[in-house]
C-alpha cells in the first residue's frame, strides 16, 4: 500500500494480516518511505481514524476496522508516480451487486500494490471505477493463487464478511496438485501455525508443534490420483475452516506432500521438472465460495472454472496414464 494518494483522504480497512497490530506499526508498514516523526504526528493530531474515532498510537487493531489516512507524501517524487491501468479484460467480473463485487483473480497478479509492486488489483479496480466511494478487499490471495476474490462496496457488508470469515460462516474451497499418492477421501487436518522471519528477512510460516501458534483447521478431499506416473500426483479439494497466512501450503508440506509449483515451501528440485513440463506456476486456485450476503437474507455461491493453463496440466497427466489405468 505504499502508492496511497498524497492529494487525497485514503481509506484503508483492516484485514487478519493486520488484527492484532498497533495502529503506529500498522501504518509504518504501509507508508513506507514516510518518516516515523510525520506518521507519529499525524497520530497525535487525529488526523488518523479508526472507525471516525481518534486513536493513540498504542492502539490494537481489529479485522474489520478502517483506517482513515489523511493526504500522505511517501518520499516518491511525482514524475516517478504512474497511473494506474484500467482494470483489465482478463479479470472477469464472476458476480455484482450493490453490496459486493467477486473478481476471477489470475495468477501472478497481486491483490494490491507494495513490496515491489505498483498496482494490484485493488488499485486496478479503484482506477476502473473512479466515481465508487468504496472499494475494500474483503480477503487476500497468494500472488501466485487464481481464482475467486471478494471486493466490497459498502462498508457494511466489509465489516459482515470479515464477520462471517472470522466465525467460520464462509465455504472456501481450494483445487490443488500435490507430489505423492493420497490414500485419504477426506482427512481433516489441525495444526497450529507461526509466522516467523528467516534469516534473510523472509516472512515465513511453519507448523508450531507446541503450544503458541493459531489454531489453523483444513480438511482434503481427494479428487482424483495418477498413481501409475513417477512420482505419483493427487488433485485435491482443500476446504478452509481458518484464514491463516499460508495455511494450505505449510499443512501440506508439514505431511510430506508438496504443492506442485510452491517456490516457498515446496519440492525445488521436482518444480523445476514441472516447469519442464508445462506447469509455470503454483498449482493453487480458488475454486468456490458460499456465504450468506451481508446485507440480504440469500445465500451467495461464487465459483472459478479452473484456468486453462492448469487443465492442460491435467490432461497432460492424463496422457501419461498406461492404457490399461
Amino acid at each position: 500500500m505504499n502508492d496511497l494518494s498524497k492529494d487525497a483522504v485514503n481509506r484503508l480497512a483492516v484485514d487478519e494480516a493486520g488484527a492484532g497490530q498497533r495502529v503506529d506499526n500498522f501504518l509504518l508498514k504501509v507508508l513506507k518511505g514516510v518518516p516515523k516523526s510525520h506518521i507519529y504526528r499525524i497520530l497525535r493530531s487525529g488526523e488518523v481514524r479508526v472507525n471516525r474515532l481518534r486513536v493513540k498510537p498504542d492502539a490494537r487493531l481489529a479485522v474489520g476496522d478502517v483506517l482513515r489516512i489523511p493526504p500522505i507524501r511517501t518520499g516518491v517524487p511525482a514524475a516517478g508516480k504512474r497511473k494506474a491501468p484500467p482494470l483489465s479484460p482478463s479479470i472477469p467480473i464472476l458476480y455484482e451487486d450493490d453490496a459486493l463485487i467477486a473478481v476471477d483473480k489470475p495468477a501472478g497478479l497481486a491483490v494490491h500494490g507494495g513490496s515491489g509492486v505498483a498496482f494490484g488489483l485493488i488499485e486496478q479496480m479503484r482506477a476502473a471505477r473512479p466515481t465508487a466511494k468504496f472499494l475494500e478487499l474483503v480477503h487476500r490471495l497468494d500472488r501466485d493463487t487464481s481464482g475467486v476474490m471478494l471486493i466490497a462496496k459498502k462498508r457494511a457488508a466489509l465489516v459482515g464478511l470479515h464477520a462471517a470469515l472470522r466465525e467460520g460462516r464462509v465455504d472456501k474451497r481450494y483445487q490443488i496438485l500435490v507430489k505423492g499418492h493420497w490414500r485419504d477421501a477426506k482427512r481433516a487436518v489441525t495444526l497450529p501455525l507461526t509466522k516467523f522471519l528467516t534469516s534473510s528477512g523472509e516472512r515465513r510460516v511453519r507448523v508450531e508443534e507446541d503450544e503458541g501458534g493459531q489454531t489453523a483447521k483444513t480438511v482434503f478431499y481427494r479428487r482424483r490420483v495418477w498413481a501409475e506416473i513417477d512420482p505419483p500426483m493427487s488433485l485435491l479439494d482443500a476446504e478452509l475452516f481458518t484464514g491463516r497466512t499460508h495455511q494450505i501450503r505449510v499443512h501440506l508440506t508439514h505431511l510430506g506432500f508438496a504443492l506442485a509449483g510452491d517456490e516457498k515451501y515446496g519440492d525445488f528440485a521436482w518444480n523445476k521438472a514441472l516447469s519442464k513440463q508445462g506447469l509455470k506456476r503454483m498449482f493453487l486456485h480458488a475454486r468456490r465460495l458460499v456465504f450468506a450476503h451481508p446485507l440480504e437474507e440469500r445465500e451467495v455461491e461464487i465459483e472459478s472454472a479452473l484456468p486453462a493453463d492448469l487443465s492442460r496440466f491435467l490432461d497432460a497427466l492424463d496422457s501419461k496414464r498406461p492404457p490399461d489405468a
